[in-house]
């Protein structure tokens, strides 16, 4: 099971916030690069960077800063927040990203995400942001109407390297993780699943390792590793047991 160490940028720092509320917030340090480095260095096969800024602009804020951090890496990046266009998946993938995430846009042109997953097959990630039972969009300011089980069965039909599942009530809490939606999602899912929101023990870890066969793939890890509540290293040890 992949552990994926999350930085979230907002004005070129590394930050969290507390249920996607762009109102709380709390800064850990201001360069990303010796974060990413960091996690390289501790064992970590992949990292999710997430341009904050640009998720509400609806476009790139910090891609220099990305592919110049994905360029200093040998392990895989994945990256989110504000791409909408297949100029800006195609500059990220020419430069360094392992795959695209993308939210908003692929929820409301599905079949413009369809037409990028043939032109890219395995390089995009959709994410799923669920509020309650319901997909949620620009940045998490807006709750859709689409139900979040409804639209993983319209994402089987296509090549992706995997779903990010985010329990919008549980990002950024450390109040642990919550299983009922993921069991939900992994019986109708045929991608691969990438769970994220309130992973914060060991013991999350230990419950989550249990879905590896069932199509977890990972899991997002943000707030729990800069509180110091997780340690990436027996973090990885634990996810990485046969």
């Amino acid at each position: 099971m992949l552990v994926i160490p999350a930085i979230d940028l907002k004005n070129n720092k590394v930050v969290r916030l507390f249920q996607g509320n762009y109102e709380q917030i709390k800064v850990y340090g201001d360069n990303p690069k010796d974060y990413a480095l960091f996690f390289e260095k501790e064992g970590a096969k992949r990292i999710h960077i997430v341009d904050l800024d640009g998720a509400k602009e609806g476009k790139p804020v910090h891609k220099d800063l990305i592919t110049e951090i994905a360029k200093s890496l040998k392990i895989s990046v994945q990256v989110g927040g504000g791409i909408r266009d297949e100029e800006t998946v195609c500059f990220y993938l020419k430069n360094g990203i392992s795959q695209v995430i993308l939210g908003t846009k692929a929820i409301e042109s599905f079949n413009w995400l369809k037409e990028l997953t043939k032109k890219y097959p395995y390089k995009i990630i959709v994410s799923v942001d669920v509020k309650g039972e319901k997909v949620a969009i620009s940045g998490w300011l807006k709750v859709s109407e689409i139900d979040y089980l409804e639209f993983l069965k319209k994402l089987n039909e296509l090549k992706l390297f995997s779903v990010i599942l985010t329990l919008i009530e549980r990002d950024g809490t450390q109040r642990g993780v919550e299983l009922e939606r993921l069991e939900k999602a992994l019986k109708v899912s045929l991608n691969p699943i990438i769970i994220a929101g309130g992973i914060s023990t060991i013991e999350d870890i230990k419950k989550l390792k249990n879905f590896e066969k069932k199509g977890l793939l990972g899991v997002i890890i943000g707030r729990a590793i800069y509180e110091g509540s997780l340690d990436l290293k027996e973090t990885l040890k634990i996810a990485n047991e046969p």
